[in-house]
């Protein structure tokens, strides 16, 4: 489970987050590609929009559920 104290610095404010247990595998972006990015310097994922919409919140739920080391947290700032 994600840990708020872990969070990457590069996610935007709300709540959802990637924390530094991201294994950098891609099913949060390919998920959810409005709402993650890659870091490319350091390989790692990070929300870089909070979703907006009613779909953009059913894939970020997916993502959350999907990540197979549950580095994505849904209970941010």
């Amino acid at each position: 489970m994600a840990e708020l104290k872990d969070k990457l610095p590069d996610n935007v404010l709300g709540k959802f987050y990637v924390d530094t247990q991201c294994i950098d595998c891609d099913v949060c972006r390919d998920t959810a590609p409005s709402n993650f990015a890659r870091n490319d310097e350091n390989g790692y994922s990070f929300v870089y929009k909070q979703p907006e919409t009613p779909e953009e919140l059913d894939l970020c739920l997916e993502a959350f559920d999907a990540c197979p080391v549950e580095a994505i947290g849904k209970d941010g700032e």
